[in-house]
């Protein structure tokens, strides 16, 4: 009897392996939210001995325009977009891209004619947490749906609180999800909050108001001990305590326009940001008591961004400087020393994500530029046509695959043969 049960056991055992073997399975390394799980650029992903000559693709599915970068999470991809006059979520099988429900609410919105060139579609990446998914459209519009069946869960409009207020540009922050809270920064230039929900209900929870949103996405970071959201606002650079919403230090930092649109870095308890004509510094805040003050550590005048958030790898930043027409630039995070930039005219903004010792920049020409991490020099590996109308949305990497979102579409495309 028992050795029919060992027999059992390694029959089923290896059955179990070879569905394992045979199903083309994705890693769990899922794609949650803004600049990946972490809001950091990075994906947990292995890189390839050897990159290909070029990308197989997998599928292609229309899904409206915009901007908002597409999410994976248990093997379902989630996209938010626009088709007429309706903001739409759209949930996919990874594997086939077969549709498995779409959601739709009525989201009129009339475009500032300086930003007409990048359409009405939602500009704001969602948010995965806990069997839900969050969108913040264009037009301000927050919005909770439940993964499984996109049934709409809660859903808030900020119109009538802000006078209806919004950003010239159009609402670009993408919410972030933590300790069962949803923070966004809604409202408009000179009228805006940043405030917290709660996750599951919606009920607020905190909210600051002193200044209106930029077009940067807040992040989560410790610093000095105090968990704390850090975020480029209309104004400034501020960071707020998690748990209420009260101010715990403001850099005054304004851009051309109101156009501060980089997602906050932290190294090493400094906080490194930057924007359009105002060169790249870090700070770093400093506690004693309920006081804190903001010490500036460096700043390098060389190098601006604007639209393009840099990420980090051994300690050096890498990013897209707008001037020149764009050039890629590295830089020591320690002191803000200059390793290398590149030749200009490279791309007006690019999406980038560190894959192992690899930069994956997605330009908005549709091209998929892979640089070595190097602080040596600037060293492209392999570039790859990925789309065929502009692509201004994040992509997701997630195992040997990359979702790309161009004007109206979205697809999936595999790294390795």
């Amino acid at each position: 009897m028992e050795s029919w049960k060992l027999n059992m056991r390694i029959w089923f055992g290896g059955l179990l392996l070879c569905c394992v073997l045979l199903h083309p399975a994705f890693a769990q390394n899922d794609w949650t939210q803004w600049r990946g799980a972490n809001r950091d650029g990075v994906a947990s992903v292995s890189v390839p001995d050897e990159w290909p000559d070029a990308l197989t693709h997998v599928w292609k599915m229309p899904v409206g325009e915009g901007h908002a970068g597409p999410l994976v999470a248990d093997g379902k991809v989630f996209v938010f977009a626009r088709q007429g006059e309706q903001e739409v979520v759209s949930c996919f099988e990874l594997q086939t891209g077969k549709g498995i429900w779409t959601q739709k609410y009525d989201a009129p919105y009339e475009i500032n004619s300086a930003a007409s060139g990048h359409g009405k579609g939602p500009k704001s990446t969602p948010a995965l947490f806990a069997g839900k998914v969050y969108t913040l459209g264009i037009g301000g519009i927050l919005s909770c749906f439940d993964t499984l069946t996109g049934k709409q869960v809660w859903q808030h409009a900020f119109a009538d609180q802000f006078d209806g207020a919004l950003p010239l540009y159009g609402t670009a922050m993408s919410p972030l999800v933590v300790n069962g809270m949803l923070i966004a920064h809604v409202g408009g230039d000179d009228n805006g909050a940043l405030m917290a929900f709660d996750a599951e209900t919606g009920k607020m929870r905190w909210t600051w108001s002193e200044d209106g949103p930029g077009y940067a996405s807040p992040i989560l970071a410790t610093l000095d001990g105090v968990p704390q959201v850090v975020t480029q606002t209309q104004n400034a650079c501020v960071s707020v305590a998690l748990d209420t919403g009260d101010l715990l230090w403001k850099i005054p930092f304004a851009t051309a326009w109101y156009q501060n649109a980089i997602t906050p870095v932290v190294f090493q308890e400094r906080v490194i940001f930057s924007g359009l004509e105002k060169g790249t510094a870090a700070y770093r805040p400093v506690r004693d008591g309920d006081r804190w003050t903001v010490d500036p550590i460096w700043e390098n005048d060389n190098v601006s961004m604007y639209m393009s958030s840099p990420v980090l790898h051994e300690g050096v930043l890498y990013g897209l400087a707008h001037t020149q027409k764009g050039h890629f630039f590295a830089l020591d995070a320690k002191d803000g020393t200059l390793f290398w930039q590149s030749k200009g005219r490279q791309s007006d903004q690019v999406l980038m994500v560190r894959v192992g010792d690899m930069l994956m920049c997605q330009k908005e020409d549709g091209t998929l530029l892979m640089l070595r991490a190097s602080k040596e020099k600037f060293e492209p590996v392999a570039e790859y046509t990925v789309a065929d109308s502009p692509t201004w949305a994040p992509p997701a990497v997630i195992d040997n695959h990359v979702l790309v979102k161009d004007k109206t579409h979205v697809t999936l495309w595999r790294v390795k043969k």
